[in-house]
């Protein structure tokens, strides 16, 4: 008999809105007022909503958009092949855009709608992403503000899915089958 799924918390809720708090004072002290937030769907959507109000908090009143791009489809690794789903519908010329994503890790979605966003005439594209994935880089982007480095696992909650499950979670996690503990960090 197998046991259901449970998930493992990786960054806890107090955690992730203490970081939350400090990205929104870097991000205010780094952008112009004018800024326009563009959420990548479907994952960051928890994020980006706790960022925009962490950056409210911070006397920011950042327009919101949101763009829906996908390299995963149903899959758990990235096709390296980036989709747009849905567009913007603001223009960008000559705005500061804070792009928000969940999880940087081959990069290759930054990458293509940060080129595009610039392409489109945008003042500066700024890259923030709740977790970052360092050794999974499949092109050349650094971030401009990170929530957490992650290890090298599929994560799930706080928006984040597999195949649809656990996006409510308030915490992000790592699923477990059965007795199995994930190894998070690497060890044996």
């Amino acid at each position: 008999m197998t046991s259901s799924p449970r998930v493992r918390v990786l960054f806890d809720e107090a955690a992730i809105a203490r970081r939350n708090q400090e990205m929104a004072a870097e991000i205010a002290a780094a952008a112009a007022p004018d800024l326009l937030v563009i959420a990548v769907l479907k994952g960051s959507f928890m994020f980006a909503a706790d960022l925009i109000r962490a950056l409210h908090r911070a006397g920011l009143a950042p327009q919101v958009e949101f763009v829906h791009l996908s390299s995963y489809r149903s899959g758990t690794v990235s096709s390296g092949n980036v989709s747009i789903l849905r567009d913007v519908e603001s223009s960008v010329r000559g705005r500061d855009v804070l792009l928000v994503d969940d999880v940087l890790e081959s990069g290759r979605t930054l990458v293509f709608a940060k080129d595009l966003l610039m392409a489109r005439g945008a003042r500066r594209v700024f890259v923030s992403v709740l977790l970052e994935k360092p050794g999974k880089r499949a092109v050349t982007i650094k971030p401009d503000f990170v929530g957490f480095t992650c290890p090298d696992v599929f994560v799930v909650g706080y928006g984040m899915d597999i195949a649809h499950n656990y996006r409510q979670l308030p915490f992000v996690g790592v699923v477990a089958h059965g007795d199995a503990e994930p190894d998070l960090f690497g060890g044996t």
